[in-house]
This record gives structure tokens, sequence and C-alpha cells, in this order.
């Protein structure tokens, strides 16, 4: 059946189509899926608020608010749960006094609150799992119909996420999921049944994905999964992965292949050959810590140790030596003493890592660990996260000074930096993911997002790399991401210029993507 959305109520008149926004909490799992979302919507006949030009709908302050809010919600952290709530709440009002306006819920929250969201938020129209991402139009169209509210959770996958319509956030780079599920039980993680098992993508349909993105335009694929590099459990292949990564060597136009996330205890040499030996595999690991102390991570039962974490550093370190690693680390976990806590310290001075997402431990009902003796109270895991994130901000700061006077290539990103207007500077991506600011020379040609520029970093902060270049230092590669973004801005009549980024009124608004700067939470 043909399912379209608009014009459908009094909120919609039938001179324009109604319009969506879906605002994405969490992991690059949610990201991907969250382009899933935008593409099912705009298959249905709704168009992104950004690209509507103007809204009839308006909040408090006059500002536009779209006929379809669509929530992707996380629930590793407990103020995940304070968010969506809070945001829901806001929006309760404007839904009263616009009744045609429709509010849907969906992601790992949905899937563990279930009936708590209608009860807390009765006037959510749609909650949705994590399993039946395709099902968001029909539900919403349901719920219109019906004038009812409307709740369809699976406990299984019924179609994997990258077989459905996208919409992309960015047309030079794109999301590859080649699993979904996990099958570690980390005792302080929901994910596992929120998620499901491991099911693992056929390496034909991935470079089939891949391949389709690259003819779009897109130069960058980041391979994404729970547990990335133990793909190929499901059909009984434990070198999956490196094949994966050399096979993605092969696809003419591909310049950039990323992955995350791996589990240490599943990472094996031939990864780190595959990643040395593929040029088109970028020399950076997101390689997820979580703690330095055996006897936390022994309670995490998270299947390593800290001496195999190090080993794994340096091996890649020695195929790679410019290789950039971040991590996660989780400060306060039940029973975590003070000894403890000075063994993530050490590890974390040794393996040097250029950024450190870092975490208070979050009480997570339904999860092994919230019923752990020994819950630290908040003061002492605030005193303890404090000194961690002062140690990982000096490491960060001196590795990038190390960067100072090297060469680098720059991938133009349509996101520019908050200083942008005072600097002048546009934003990129080096290969190592590291962030770097860099003005054009005068008379120089400006690149678009998605070309490559050559230039030489001149200053370095924790977070980022500048780089000022003379005429002689700056060089410019124009690419077919650049030629396809042209394309999107002539397609799109209006879309943000080249280094304004993507607002909350934008296609999608984004609280976590790819590891980037480090996380904090208060």
């Amino acid at each position: 059946m043909s399912l379209t959305l608009d014009s459908v109520d009094s909120s919609a008149t039938s001179s324009r189509p109604r319009t969506y926004q879906v605002r994405t909490y969490g992991c690059q799992m949610n990201v991907h899926d969250s382009e899933r979302m935008a593409g099912l919507l705009e298959a249905a006949g709704l168009v992104s608020l950004a690209d509507a030009g103007d809204a009839p709908v308006r909040d408090g302050h006059g500002g536009p608010v779209p006929d379809v809010v669509v929530f992707n919600t996380c629930a590793v952290r407990e103020n995940a749960d304070n968010k969506l709530y809070g945001n829901l709440g806001m929006l309760a009002h404007i839904k009263e006094t616009n009744p045609g306006m429709q509010i849907a819920v969906g992601g790992c929250l949905a899937q563990k609150d279930r009936d708590t969201i209608q009860k807390r938020a009765p006037w959510v129209d749609v909650v949705f799992g994590t399993h039946n991402v395709g099902a968001l139009p029909v539900l919403l169209e349901r719920a219109r119909h019906n004038a009812d509210a409307q709740m369809e959770i699976l406990e299984s996958l019924d179609v994997f996420p990258s077989t459905l319509p996208t919409r992309r956030d960015a047309v030079y780079s794109g999301w590859v999921s080649i699993s979904v599920g996990c099958n570690n039980t980390c005792t302080f993680c929901i994910v596992p049944s929120l998620r499901g098992k491991e099911r693992d993508r056929r390496p034909g349909e991935i470079l089939a994905e891949i391949q389709a993105l690259v003819d779009d335009g897109a130069i960058e694929v980041t391979l994404l999964g729970q547990n990335v590099n133990s793909y190929g459990v499901e059909f009984g292949d434990r070198l999956a992965f490196g094949k994966l990564l050399r096979a993605c060597g092969g696809i003419k136009g591909l310049e950039r292949v990323r992955f995350t996330s791996p589990h240490p205890a599943a990472f094996t040499d031939d990864v780190i050959a595959a990643m040395a030996e593929t040029p088109n595999v970028m020399p950076q690991l997101h390689m997820p810590l979580q703690s330095g102390s055996d006897k936390v991570l022994k309670d995490m039962r998270r299947s390593y140790r800290s001496a195999k974490f190090l080993g794994i550093l340096e091996k890649v370190r020695e195929k790679m030596p410019d290789a950039a690693i971040s991590t996660d680390i989780i400060v306060g976990f039940p029973g975590e003493t003070e000894e403890d806590f000075q063994a993530t310290l050490d590890v974390v001075e040794k393996s040097r890592f250029a950024t450190a997402f870092t975490f208070q431990y979050s009480k997570r009902p339904g999860t092994p660990a919230a019923d752990l003796p020994d819950q630290l109270p908040k003061e002492v895991v605030q005193e303890r996260f404090l000194r961690l994130t002062a140690l990982q901000d000096r490491i960060a700061a001196e590795e990038n000074a190390r960067q100072v006077g090297r060469t680098v290539e720059v991938m133009v990103t349509a996101q520019s930096g908050r200083k942008a207007t005072e600097t002048h500077r546009l934003s990129g991506r080096a290969q190592d993911q590291r962030l770097v600011h860099f003005s054009v020379p005068e008379g120089a040609t400006a690149p678009r997002p998605g070309d490559v520029v050559t230039v030489t970093i001149t200053g370095a902060a924790a977070f980022h790399l500048v780089a000022d270049p003379s005429p002689a230092d700056y060089r410019l590669r124009r690419t077919r991401a650049g030629d396809a973004w042209d394309l999107a801005q002539a397609d799109s009549c209006g879309a943000p210029a080249p280094g304004a980024g993507t607002s909350a009124g934008g296609r999608q608004a984004v609280s976590l993507g790819m590891p980037a700067l480090p996380v904090r939470s208060a």
C-alpha cells in the first residue's frame, strides 16, 4: 500500500506537505537509524522542517515547529530519561494548541520503557522500538486515522535498518551498519536487551551499500556495529571483519574508511594488519577501555584486562605510528576503590589517548550492576571524574601539540567552529579524525564541504588543531563529494551555506555522533 501523510489534518493545508524533525540522542547507531527515519518520512510525503522554508505552527517564542516530531532515544544514561521527558513536557502545550501535530518516540528508551512513556506523556502519538523503525509512517497514519495513540514494540528485528530509505545528513560521508545487536553481557550495559543478539549482514550487501554511497558522491564511510570487530560470528567466520576492511580497499573512489566501536576482547592481529595494509582505512581507532582496574573490569564482565588492552594499543602503534586512539571510560562503577581508580589513571597516562569519552557511572534499572553493593556516593564519583578529565585534557593537549608542523589532509565538513565568524576559519577532519580549524589564504579558492585541503598545522589546543597556512602551504583538491554538495545545495534551494552547520530545526538534531570531542556529564 502506498502511504502518504501530507495534508491529513487541520494543521496541514492542501497547499503544503507536512513537515518533520528527527531529534537524536545517543550513539552512532541511533544517528544511523535517524537517517532511516528521515528517509521513511520523506518517502511518505513529509519534508524536513529545514527545507520547508516556513511553518504555520509556532512555539511560544515564535519559532517554527514541525507537524511531526520524532525522538530517537538513548537508554544508556539516566539523564537521557530526564532530557526526553523534559522535551516532551515542553511540547505538550504546543501540541494542545495545534491538535494536528504528532509526536513519536522511538529508540532504546522506547524499547525499554514502553508503557511508561504513554503514562508519563499521554500526548505522545506513537511509541516504537529499536526493531521496527520501518513501521514509523504506518503508525503515524494509524494514530491520526484512529485518533488514538499507537505503540508497537517488537522483540526481534523485522527489517535490517540499512535496507530502508534514508535521508543522509551529509552527502560526502555515510554510515553503513554491518551488524546490529550484541552478544556480550557487560553488567553496566542495557543495550543487549534493547538491541537483541548480534545479527550480521552478508558482506556482499554491505559492499553494495558502500558502492551505492560512493556512486552518490560519498568519499568516506563509517562501518557501524555494537561490537564491530566481532562481525562474522553469525555466519562462522572469525576473520570476516579484517576481510571486509580489505574489500573496502578495492572500492574505487572510496577515500576514507572508519569503524566503530570494536571490543578489546575480540580485537585480533589480522584486523590490525588489515588496517595498516589497506590505504583507505584511516589511522584512527576508537577502543573502549571502560576501566583500568582488572578487578572492575571483571565486575563489569569485560573479558579482557588492562595488560591486553595496552598490548593492543602497542601493536596498533607499531603498525601505524601516527594513529590517533580514542576511548570510553566509566568512573565510579559500584565497588570502585581509590586504588581501582588510580589504576585507570595509570592506564590513561600510558595510553596517550587523543580523545576520551568520560562518563560518570549511571545506575540503570534492568542491568546487573544496578543491584551490586557498594554504589558510590555522588560526590566521590564527581571528584574522581574531575581528576580523570583533567588528566585526559592535559594528555590531549600534549598529543595535539605534537601535531604542530605536520602537513595533513583535511576533508572539509559543513560544520564550523563556534568562533568561525570571528576567526573566518573553516573546519574539517584530518585522516586521523582530529578536528582541524583552518583559514584559506587571501586569493586562494575556498573549498566546499567534501573537498580536501592539504595544510600545515600551526597551532593546537586540547580538542582541536589550527592551520593558518601561507599560500604556498595551502593546496585544494576538489572532489566528487564537493560536486555532490553543490548539487544538493542546488536541489534544496536555500539549504545552509557551507560552514553554516545543521541547526536543531534542520534535518536532524543530533546530541552525540562520531567520537570527536570528550562528552562530559554533570
